[in-house]
């Protein structure tokens, strides 16, 4: 039999999906084989023809796992599903025996099980799949990924508690992500008081890395639904600061900040030809990552044929001003993907140094 963590969260963004890879990372040091599942996918995309949830295609693009995806991501969520449930067009009995016999045939191939909840644990309520049921249909320990702090994390982690005690879910651990570097052991210390009375273990997750959430080349690229111009070989690159190029053209060039992406309108010829120059110099390669042309002015020819010439990296907008670009990218929250790989390597690197893997796999079962 196969051990098993069902891993929950208190919310969305709180790193289900990171702490989900570190254990997996943390695990295959031990076990020969491992397994992930996602029993309610509320993310379904496109993989080999078939539909997945992302996050299942994720695992089994990191860990080689793609033999197992069929068993992987039992049941989808598709944006009709609910109103399909309502109207009585899926049989909701059917569901739950799907995801039991899917953990069965995994458990047949796996020593060591990773089953990934979805948002907080009554998201699949309507599918009477809620991950409190699931986590007791398969009998799976669970740990419950929290933000950090003290009093917001205590109400959130008591809310979340109550669904799991009804549906008899037993929750071994937290594990407090997103903490404050210099916060870290006094947060777990008040945390660990104030759960002093209750049955699981406060455990710490990963310290607070805005890396993580920051964008790479390739996610604005999608996000913006624009084709991505000059040099591929650095889609992959993390943006760590997104600046306006309104100023100067020596103003914005002194400002410029590690691994920055440009939004600069199409009629600044000479900031753009600038911004090409340089990022052909290796002491500024390190700084700009790419840019972003919006305005429906054309780009001079010269100055394309500049832009081309340098290979840097750019997205061309005719829709989007300035300012709407700046605000879709600063608020969006980036996920994960299998060819963030500069992401991956930081997360395996914080997994062996931030979790505790050894205590994590006693609560298992």
């Amino acid at each position: 039999m196969a051990k098993r963590i069902f891993v929950a969260a208190t919310g969305q963004n709180v790193g289900k999906t990171t702490t989900s890879l570190s254990l997996l990372h943390l695990a295959q040091k031990k076990y020969r084989r491992i397994g992930f599942m996602k029993p309610m996918g509320p993310k379904p995309g496109m993989y080999n023809g078939r539909w997945f949830d992302k996050d299942a295609v994720l695992v089994a693009r990191v860990f080689g796992l793609q033999k197992q995806l069929p068993c992987m991501s039992p049941v989808l969520v598709h944006p009709d599903t609910t109103r399909m449930v309502v109207d009585g067009q899926i049989p909701l009995d059917e569901l739950p025996g799907r995801i039991v016999r899917c953990y069965e045939e995994l458990e047949k191939q796996c020593d060591f099980i990773i089953i990934e909840g979805s948002g907080h644990p009554g998201v699949g309520s309507i599918m009477k799949l809620s991950n409190a049921r699931i986590a007791k249909l398969l009998n799976a320990p669970v740990v419950m990924v929290t933000g950090g702090g003290l009093g917001n994390v205590v109400d959130n982690i008591h809310m979340n508690l109550a669904l799991f005690r009804q549906e008899q879910a037993d929750v071994k651990a937290v594990l407090v992500n997103k903490i404050l570097a210099e916060k870290r052991d006094t947060t777990i210390d008040y945390l660990t008081r104030a759960f002093a009375d209750e049955p699981f273990t406060v455990l710490p997750g990963f310290t607070y890395q805005p890396i993580l959430a920051n964008p790479t080349l390739r996610r604005i690229s999608s996000l913006l639904d624009l084709p991505l111009h000059g040099s591929r070989r650095d889609v992959g690159r993390i943006i760590h600061n997104v600046q306006i190029g309104a100023a100067s053209t020596q103003r914005v060039t002194e400002l410029l900040k590690d691994s920055s992406l440009l939004i600069v309108t199409s009629s600044r010829d000479e900031l753009l030809v600038t911004l090409a120059n340089l990022y052909q110099m290796k002491e500024y390669r390190e700084k700009i990552v790419g840019l972003i042309i919006p305005g429906i002015a054309p780009i001079s020819t010269i100055t394309q044929r500049i832009l081309d010439c340098s290979r840097i990296p750019y997205l061309r907008t005719f829709k989007h001003t300035t300012t709407a670009l700046h605000q879709i990218i600063t608020e969006d929250v980036s996920k994960l993907t299998a060819e963030d790989t500069e992401k991956l390597d930081l997360i395996r690197s914080l997994a062996e140094n931030s979790i505790d893997f050894d205590t994590l796999d006693k609560l298992a079962c």
